[in-house]
């Protein structure tokens, strides 16, 4: 996502009233302009996809602590933050199924894995080349599966 389709984004949920999107993407262009204005360069969309994860992890940590929490009166805030993480999950690209399998297939192919001690190279590789936005968990499990 670059800026100007955050921006787009934006004015279309404005017009929509979703107050709720219209927060959550405030709150990514906010840290966007954030970084522009800490580092003096335009944001990438790299700096998008971080600033989304950020918020992404934030969200999640807040539903953890509430769910840790166990009180009743919660449940609404945790179904608002749930909403957040749903349209957060939206906003970036990431991988899994088959399309995060042919990235491994290929990373093998590259760098030449063959066993599990290559495992910790590989998902470095795979982490830095997706900026992070790829399924952790089904990545290692293909791994596992593929490296003998």
């Amino acid at each position: 996502m670059t800026k100007e389709e955050l921006l787009t984004e934006i004015k279309n949920s404005m017009k929509a009233h979703d107050k709720v999107r219209t927060s959550i993407l405030r709150q990514v262009h906010q840290a966007i302009k954030q970084v522009e204005i800490d580092e003096r360069r335009d944001a990438t969309e790299a700096d998008i996809a971080a600033a989304v994860q950020k918020l992404q992890k934030v969200t999640g940590q807040e539903i953890d602590g509430l769910k840790r929490g166990g009180a009743k009166s919660h449940a609404k805030r945790i179904a608002e933050l749930s909403k957040q993480a749903d349209i957060l999950g939206s906003l970036i690209h990431v991988l899994s199924g088959k399309e995060l399998e042919d990235k491994i297939d290929t990373l093998i192919q590259q760098l030449g894995a063959t066993t599990k001690r290559d495992m910790g190279k590989m998902m470095g590789v795979l982490n830095r080349e997706t900026k992070g936005s790829f399924d952790k968990s089904a990545a290692a499990a293909y791994l596992n599966k593929k490296l003998s």
